[in-house]
């Protein structure tokens, strides 16, 4: 994935947190940076940005237990699920605030 992708999938997300979680902060960790809600508890965190490749991902912690009625959730271990961005229409397509209204 180009920079500039990354960088306008970064900033539409963290955009989206800002509105349901103004206090969020973000620590670099796992090669990306993961979200905690509560800046006083960085052990509160509930997921990540990531970028790879061929694609950015938003990574839920415990993704496993969200409603997810169109099918946008991805993976199969028994925790963490996330969801696959390759371009910044898909954060809007894929209902990003559902999941992170989840999460935090």
């Amino acid at each position: 994935m180009d920079e500039t992708t990354f960088k306008a999938i970064d900033a539409a997300l963290k955009s989206i947190v800002k509105d349901l979680a103004p206090d969020a902060v973000y620590v670099a960790k796992y090669g990306g940076e993961v979200i905690a809600p509560d800046p006083g508890d960085i052990s509160s965190t509930v997921g990540g940005i990531f970028c790879y490749t061929k694609h950015a991902s938003l990574e839920f912690s415990c993704g496993a237990f969200f409603d997810d009625p169109d099918g946008h959730l991805e993976g199969g271990g028994k925790m963490r699920r996330h969801l696959k961005f390759r371009a910044l229409e898909d954060v809007e397509l894929k209902n990003v605030r559902f999941y992170l209204a989840q999460a935090l």
